[in-house]
Formats: C-alpha cells, structure tokens, sequence
C-alpha cells in the first residue's frame, strides 16, 4: 500500500481545527521527511520551510535514539520542547509516522494532547498503520 496523501491532508486540517493555540502541524514519515504541513491563518512562520524539514529530521532522528530505552522506561507518548515563543511537540503515531505540532507558548500543552490530540489520532490510528514502510 502506498501513503493516502488525502486522508493525510484531511487529518491536518481537521486537527488544526480541534484547538486555537495549535499554530503548526506537520506529519513526517519514518525518515523525518515532511508530508505534509499545516499551519493557523494568518499566522507568520517562524521558521521556514526548510528549517522545518531540518526539525523533523532532527526530531524523527532523537525519536529513534529514544527507543533503545523503552524496555526499561516504557514507550514514548510524546516529547516536548518549551521554547520562549512556542511549544514543540513530537507524537509518534505508528513506526511509520509522526506528528509534530506547535502550540502557543502560554498553553497547557498536556491537556491539549491529553483531551484532545490523542483522541482524535486513536480514532485514526489504523489508517497510518497500513502505509507503505518504504514511504
């Protein structure tokens, strides 16, 4: 099976809907690559489009120095950067896929995922796991 590309696009946009602090999302596959990326109206960037495909990289990338300790810590929900003007957070969705989101510096980020982005990935959870593994 091959990426669905519109069922991609389709949970970014409905996800970015679910809160107003959400500001950026990205989903990336196994190899940090960027599939797809949405971000709030009207807001200005703060990295550009090549400084995020270096962050999901780079994400996707500790992500995977993360593992070697799950046998003694547990699985990773998710990884959190607090920064002075956005919160980063890295969820990974399957052994294939990421999500990597911004939210709005003064949130309580851990309610938003908590309540609100982990129910929503669940829901949709089935359909990341049948992508192609060389995407």
């Amino acid at each position: 099976m091959t990426t669905d590309y519109e069922f991609i696009y389709t949970f970014c946009e409905e996800l970015l809907n679910l809160d107003n602090s959400l500001r950026w999302i990205g989903i990336s596959n196994r190899y940090g690559v960027l599939i797809n990326v949405e971000q709030r109206k009207g807001l200005k960037p703060l990295m550009s489009e090549e400084e995020n495909e270096e962050y999901a990289a780079a994400a996707v990338s500790r992500y995977r120095t993360r593992v070697k300790f799950q046998t003694k810590i547990g699985k990773l929900n998710y990884a959190v950067g607090r920064y002075e003007n956005v919160t980063r957070i890295t969820i990974p969705i399957s052994n294939d896929y990421f999500l990597l989101l911004t939210i709005d510096k003064e949130k309580n980020y851990d309610d938003i995922i908590l309540e609100k982005i982990f129910p929503f990935i669940d829901k949709s959870r089935s359909k990341f796991n049948s992508g192609d593994p060389n995407d």
